[in-house]
């Protein structure tokens, strides 16, 4: 992003874009001074930038507290039309082969608990020396995070997306298996088809009882029980090695296991029926922070195609 001068705006009667550009991230994390500081602003340029953009439109854009902003009725019909205008000038500046800015500043990350332990937290030390200007605040946590709310410039999801205003970018495919421990086999036997689990403890996340399979017969649905559920991964990997039930578990939980033999897949030419991936996930396509940018870019190359752990031997 261009360096800008901390000067006031004066009266001016022509639309400037960065006024636009910092109204939509204004808008999108309800803080005027967070998204000024995302442009090099103090709070009290920020501020005024965004009144001289009022002032020209001739209409109040934002409503303004103490603790937060929220868009008019008439910033709500603006940040619309903004959108295209932002969109049309990025891409007449990519056409002329103009580089982003280097990236800096505070980035807000939230991911899931175990995913970021086991494959982001190792490497947001090589992140970090790759690109000085920029500090990390990374969220841990199992729980969907309202992006905007928490003021949290990208988020890590796993699974399949529900319908959301967020931006997404898949970084990852996320293989999905049926597992346990050789043990378990030992004890209870080995199920040879799909509907066979409905005799078999399975370990459930929160309240996904519904496994769903491919079948040369077409899709298959089954209903599977047992007497372990748990909003938890670690915790049903842990009954896995302990040789308690099967589970439907991602590769990038479970493959060190599988690749030492303390647990192994069961229904491998069943494949399971929905597709999921690794996603990151921001607030909006229009002037998306270089360091929001530097840190997906980081992860995907990180994580590879395909991953990394799904590569191991």
């Amino acid at each position: 992003m261009d360096t800008v001068s901390q000067t006031a705006p004066g009266d001016r009667d022509r639309l400037d874009l960065l006024d636009v550009a910092l109204f939509m991230r204004a808008a999108l994390l309800a803080n005027v001074s967070a998204a000024g500081r995302e442009f090099g602003l103090s709070a009290a340029v920020a501020s005024a930038r965004i009144a001289n953009l009022e002032k020209l439109l001739g209409a109040r854009l934002l409503h303004r507290t103490t603790r937060r902003v929220s868009l008019t009725q008439e910033g709500e019909v603006f940040m619309a039309r903004a959108q295209t205008l932002l969109d049309a000038a990025a891409a007449a500046r990519a056409s002329v082969g103009r580089g982003q800015a280097e990236p800096q500043g505070r980035l807000r990350v939230s991911m899931p608990s175990s995913f970021g332990r086991q494959h982001v937290s190792p490497v947001i030390a090589a992140f970090l020396r790759r690109y000085p200007g920029v500090s990390v605040d990374l969220r841990l946590t199992d729980t969907i995070v309202d992006l905007v709310d928490a003021g949290v410039d990208v988020g890590i999801r796993l699974g399949a997306l529900k319908d959301s205003t967020l931006v997404a970018r898949r970084l990852a495919a996320n293989r999905r298996v049926i597992c346990c421990a050789p043990s378990y086999l030992a004890e209870r036997g080995t199920p040879h088809h799909p509907s066979d689990l409905a005799q078999h403890e399975c370990v459930i996340l929160a309240d996904q009882r519904d496994w769903s399979f491919v079948t040369p017969a077409g899709p298959l649905n089954v209903r599977v029980g047992g007497r372990l559920a748990t909003d938890n991964g670690e915790v049903i990997r842990d009954a896995l090695l302990a040789g308690f039930g099967i589970a439907l578990k991602s590769t990038w939980d479970v493959a060190p296991y599988l690749r030492s033999g303390e647990l192994v897949t069961v229904l491998d030419s069943y494949p399971l029926a929905e597709t999921v991936a690794i996603w990151a996930v921001y607030p909006s396509r229009t002037f998306v922070p270089p360091k929001t940018v530097a840190f997906i870019d980081f992860l995907a190359t990180h994580f590879g195609d395909p991953p990394y752990w799904d590569r191991a031997r």
